[in-house]
């Protein structure tokens, strides 16, 4: 009698525990990078407008390392019930396609809730290159195998990955060269140490203005607002190329479907108020909220594009 009361009180718990209203205690955003940099400062854009909304405290906790995945696996442990969160990037994306001892399965072990937002990125090369147009720097490089070298964030950056896939669409032959951060690279490019690259709007734009570097399309299937005169590379070289800086939101797999779809819910109406949307739109990204499912079919697709992208250019993880 004893064992069968003590189970049903454990039932009873439980279904109790799951009745709780989500969310019932303070959440967590991880970000699995420092402080200070894109994905960091949109965790902290949503903070506010979502413990208003919830009536709970939500922190931003930085666990930076291993190519972001020290982050993602931490969240990918976590209790399933929707109060760790994950601010996942392109790097997601990069690893699953290149680790093959990772701790986590990006597909497995987390669940999609949120597109939040995308960096639009510009190719682009200094003005000492002979080439106003990107078919004229395809054919430019065609002409001088190996002579031209790109620039990267990284040897695992999502930069580097897209400039790859361009490069293997187009048979060109380029050198690569990584360096630590995008900071450095675009110091690179307007020094002329480096010749072209793919470069996200907001750190290109500074020096498409005062002439340092020259923009020859946008890697987005879309024109960019900022620059309409600026063809695509879908539109001039490679159908169907859309190369972007992501920022997604992720649980752990398991998390119950209500509280994925209220977590959906209340961020898209965060993103949607005018001053989350001004002070994103004042960095340079764009909303691009919308329905879990649309971002798991995304965060597919980009690891079988970069997947395939890595076993062409032999890309290993050092």
């Amino acid at each position: 009698m004893r064992k069968l009361l003590l189970s049903l009180t454990l039932v009873l718990a439980s279904l109790g525990a799951a009745a709780q209203p989500f969310p019932s205690q303070p959440v967590t955003i991880v970000v699995p990078f420092p402080p200070g940099g894109s994905a960091d400062v949109l965790a902290r854009i949503l903070q506010p407008g979502l413990s208003e909304m919830w009536k709970q405290p939500v922190v931003v906790e930085n666990r930076p390392g291993a190519s972001a995945n020290i982050g993602a696996a931490y969240v990918a442990k976590s209790a399933p019930d929707g109060h760790t969160l994950l601010l996942g990037t392109p790097a997601l994306a990069v690893s699953a396609a290149v680790y093959k001892n990772l701790t986590y399965d990006a597909q497995r072990d987390l669940v999609p809730v949120a597109m939040l937002s995308v960096f639009p990125s510009v190719l682009v090369v200094h003005p000492s290159v002979p080439a106003e147009t990107p078919q004229a720097l395809v054919q430019y490089a065609k002409a001088h195998p190996g002579k031209l070298n790109f620039a990267s964030a990284g040897n695992l950056s999502a930069i580097r990955f897209a400039f790859e896939h361009l490069a293997q669409i187009t048979g060109i032959q380029v050198v690569h060269v990584p360096y630590k951060g995008s900071a450095p690279s675009a110091q690179a490019m307007v020094s002329g140490e480096s010749h072209t690259m793919m470069m996200t709007l907001v750190d290109a734009l500074p020096h498409i203005k005062s002439g340092k570097l020259r923009a020859l399309a946008a890697t987005t299937i879309e024109r960019i607002p900022d620059l309409p005169q600026l063809p695509t590379l879908a539109e001039t070289l490679a159908p169907g190329f859309d190369y972007i800086i992501w920022h997604g939101l992720f649980a752990p797999a398991g998390t119950r479907a209500e509280a994925v779809a209220k977590l959906n819910r209340d961020v898209n109406a965060v993103l949607g108020q005018p001053e989350a949307r001004t002070r994103l739109t004042g960095l340079g990204m764009q909303v691009r909220a919308g329905a879990p499912e649309a971002l798991g079919m995304y965060v597919r697709g980009e690891i079988k594009k970069w997947t395939g992208v890595a076993q062409a250019a032999n890309i290993k993880v050092d």
